[in-house]
């Protein structure tokens, strides 16, 4: 089974954050710098400042619906920081 990776972005151009999920961050990362449409083209460049594997797509989800429904910029730099305790 594919593993999939939480990852967050940050862009200094807007002082903010871009969390998703993806089999391949690093791909990601390249696309959302280089992509003509969509959101993230107009923090470019964004920063790759955190990844987490989970075994399935589905686990991913849930940690990044979770962690975009606290809209907070603490939450996130305890992630980032490894301060964040992962449980379900």
């Amino acid at each position: 089974m594919k593993s999939y990776y939480l990852y967050i972005l940050f862009s200094e151009k807007l002082s903010r954050y871009y969390i998703g999920i993806s089999y391949d961050p690093e791909l990601r990362l390249h696309f959302h710098n280089t992509s003509h449409k969509g959101w993230t083209r107009r923090g470019r460049p964004w920063h790759l400042v955190f990844k987490k594997d989970f075994s399935d797509r589905k686990e991913a989800q849930y940690w990044e619906d979770w962690l975009k429904r606290q809209k907070s910029h603490s939450v996130i730099e305890k992630v980032i920081q490894g301060e964040f305790i992962w449980e379900e």
